[in-house]
């Protein structure tokens, strides 16, 4: 293993992928930092520029924006009460508090040292845990795939923080658009409507950038979020003796929940901070004071939500499923460079799989040196007008899209998609299980068609393998929970606390 770790940093210390790794945490900073963005927009937008490089430079960039991004939503939620991104919400309670009564800086520390350390050992765990997960993957076959894939994208849907059945349709949506083009394996064209574009299926990239990317930008276009920044000056940026007292057990518990929480599917930084806070409040001598400045409520979420993104990768370097959205959009990337993520990818692109891993070892460090003393140049981003902001991201979006294929086809497709995706979230249909379906659509189809093929015709093979079995067995007590009075209520508690 430790070899492996040399190989990887030799990978990442070359200077074109220190240099993404650089720029992937700096770009995840100041997405974490602007209100209304966040790392799935930002990664949906940014896709295009990764594929005129290697494919380890490009999930070395992606993966910076992806944790950097975590690094960066505190310091609005601190100055501005305004969660740069979601697993941010909960920071806001305590973080900004401790701002109004002068502490702005130790809460700003607190987050930084927290997060490196949460992110550091979630690095660690998915190190060491990646390796005999990866051998277990190997003993399956196409029908524990398919039903793995399937409980993955079931749990997904059952996490959803709106309701399951917008959350299904939305998914079912996913795969039809998924099936658009030939056939895989006979061959035969599908919903492509006479339309020769169509023939290779829709582009990922064209959806994510319309789906996440525009329809952000539209929902923010038309609502104006008050921005008034606590005008304080901001100094002892390390905490004290009694504030590394306070936050040493929250720090420690928030990276052991967050990585265990983000190698679920659907779990995440989202619900890894909200989880940790509450654990926070509940072993506290003192829980009638959170949400007035007490350091705890900072140091353990923003720990645990960068534990969680490093354990997100853990499902998708090993078994090849994406835990989360922004995973999804990964695998995607992967594909696109032609790698199949699974348990044969340490064997077949072991500079990739230890790159990755190294490139977060040195990001976390990066994002420590970018978060503490460049705070000011932060505050100073906070203050960028959005009728400047959001007509330059509609521009990059549309020169990227049709850069990608000289294609006006992908530009119409990239506009309807945006369209769409602010319309679903208007009516509180969820994007995240429609990107998941669309990604994973093709490789479940070829699971369940391999399975198939092995049984010939038969679906009793799906329950007659031990495992097979038990992942549908979850899969069906996921799908019935909605008439099922104790999981219901369960899952409305769950929703409501990330809700805040």
């Amino acid at each position: 293993m430790i070899e492996n770790l040399l190989t990887g940093f030799y990978v990442v210390l070359t200077p074109a992928n220190l240099l993404y790794c650089f720029i992937g945490v700096t770009i995840g900073t100041l997405v974490g930092v602007l209100p209304g963005l966040g790392p799935t927009a930002a990664i949906s937008l940014l896709l295009p520029i990764t594929f005129s490089v290697t494919p380890v430079s490009a999930i070395i960039l992606l993966a910076g924006i992806y944790y950097g991004a975590q690094y960066g939503g505190s310091t609005t939620s601190i100055l501005v009460n305004i969660p740069g991104e979601a697993a941010s919400i909960v920071t806001c309670l305590d973080g900004y508090q401790m701002a109004r009564s002068g502490r702005a800086g130790p809460a700003l520390g607190i987050s930084a040292m927290g997060s490196f350390i949460g992110g550091t050992f979630g690095v660690v765990g998915l190190m060491l845990l990646a390796p005999p997960l990866a051998d277990i993957a190997l003993k399956f076959g196409p029908p524990e795939y398919f039903t793995l894939l399937l409980m993955g994208l079931t749990l997904l849907i059952y996490l959803a923080s709106g309701s399951i059945p917008k959350a299904f349709i939305m998914a079912v949506f996913g795969f039809i658009l998924a099936g658009i083009g030939q056939d895989q394996i006979e061959g035969v064209p599908r919903f492509t409507f006479g339309v020769m574009e169509f023939m290779d299926g829709i582009g990922l990239v064209p959806v994510v950038m319309g789906v996440f990317g525009i329809s952000e930008v539209l929902l923010n276009v038309e609502q104006e979020l008050a921005r008034v920044i606590y005008e304080t000056k901001i100094k002892r940026l390390f905490p004290n003796k009694k504030d590394w007292a306070d936050s040493a057990r929250p720090i420690i518990r928030g990276s052991l929940l967050g990585f265990l929480l983000g190698i679920l599917p659907g779990g995440g930084a989202v619900i890894s901070s909200f989880v940790s806070y509450a654990l926070e409040k509940r072993v506290s001598k003192y829980p009638e004071k959170f949400g007035t400045g007490v350091i705890e409520g900072v140091a353990g979420p923003e720990t645990a939500n960068n534990s969680a993104t490093a354990g997100a990768f853990v499902p998708l370097l090993t078994i090849g499923i994406p835990s989360n959205v922004v995973m999804a959009l990964l695998l995607g990337a992967l594909m696109i460079h032609g790698i199949t993520p699974g348990p044969l990818l340490m064997e077949r692109q072991p500079q990739l799989f230890w790159g990755v891993i190294a490139s977060m070892y040195l990001g976390n460090a990066m994002l420590l040196v970018l978060n503490l003393p460049l705070i000011g140049l932060w505050v100073k981003v906070l203050k960028i007008p959005y009728r400047v902001l959001f007509p330059l991201i509609l521009l990059f979006c549309l020169i990227g899209v049709y850069s990608l294929n000289s294609s006006t086809i992908d530009m119409y497709v990239m506009i309807g998609s945006g369209i769409f995706g602010y319309l679903a979230k208007k009516f509180d249909y969820e994007a995240a299980p429609l990107a998941l379906a669309f990604v994973m659509g093709p490789i479940l189809e070829n699971s369940l068609r391999q399975s198939l093929l092995m049984s010939q015709g038969s679906f009793l093979i799906f329950v007659t393998r031990p495992l097979s079995a038990v992942n549908l067995t979850i899969v069906s007590l996921l799908m019935l929970s909605p008439f099922l009075p104790w999981m219901k209520r369960r899952r409305e508690a769950l929703t409501e606390s990330v809700k805040g």
